[in-house]
C-alpha cells in the first residue's frame, strides 16, 4: 500500500510533554539524542528518517543517534542541507530535495527534509536534526517551530 499524507501526524504539545517526563535530570547529549530521535521518529508516518549529526570539529558533522536505515557518516559543513544548516544555523525546510543544490543522497527514497540546528545553553552548536520524509513536500512551517521549540527545550539545558 503506498505511503501517503494521511495518518499519525505529531502532536507537538504532547511530544514536548512525553520528552520533559524521559528527558528529566539526563544532561548527556548523546542520551538526549538517542530518546529525541526515537520519540520524534515514532510520532509522526510522515517522517522516515529522524536523526542527529554531530559537530566534531570545525566544518565537520559526523553521524549520531538516529532511527530509520543507515544515514550518512560524515557531512562536511558545504554539502548537502545538513551542511547548509550547520554553515548558516538556519532550518533548512526542503519540499523537493532534488532542486536542493548539492543535496546528498543518503537513502534514494527520501523526497523532502527538514533540518534544524541544536544548540546547548551557551548557544553551540552542538548538531543538526535532520528529518527525511519519502512524501514530497512533507514539511510546514509549523513543523519547523514545532521542532526548534523541542530542540530548545530538550538541549537549551545543556551546559
Amino acid at each position: 500500500m503506498p505511503k501517503d499524507a494521511g495518518g499519525l501526524r505529531v502532536d507537538y504539545r504532547e511530544l514536548a510533554g512525553r520528552l520533559a517526563a524521559v528527558a528529566e535530570g539526563e544532561d548527556d547529549a548523546i542520551a538526549l539524542m538517542a530518546t529525541v530521535a526515537c520519540e520524534v521518529h515514532h510520532a509522526d508516518d510522515r517522517f522516515d528518517w529522524t536523526g542527529f549529526y554531530r559537530v566534531v570539529s570545525p566544518d565537520l558533522l559526523k553521524i549520531g543517534p538516529y532511527q530509520g536505515g543507515h544515514g550518512c557518516l560524515v557531512i562536511p559543513f558545504d554539502k548537502g542541507v545538513c551542511g547548509a544548516c550547520a554553515r548558516t544555523g538556519e532550518v533548512q525546510l526542503v519540499p523537493d530535495v532534488d532542486a536542493f543544490p548539492g543535496h546528498i543522497a543518503c537513502a534514494s527514497s527520501t523526497r523532502s527534509e527538514l533540518v534544524l540546528p541544536v544548540h546547548d545553553g551557551k548557544g553551540a552548536l552542538i548538531a543538526v536534526f535532520d528529518i527525511d520524509s519519502d512524501l514530497p513536500d512533507a514539511f510546514t512551517r509549523e513543523d519547523a517551530e514545532g521542532m526548534e521549540r523541542l530542540l530548545a527545550q530538550v538541549f537549551g539545558r545543556l551546559a
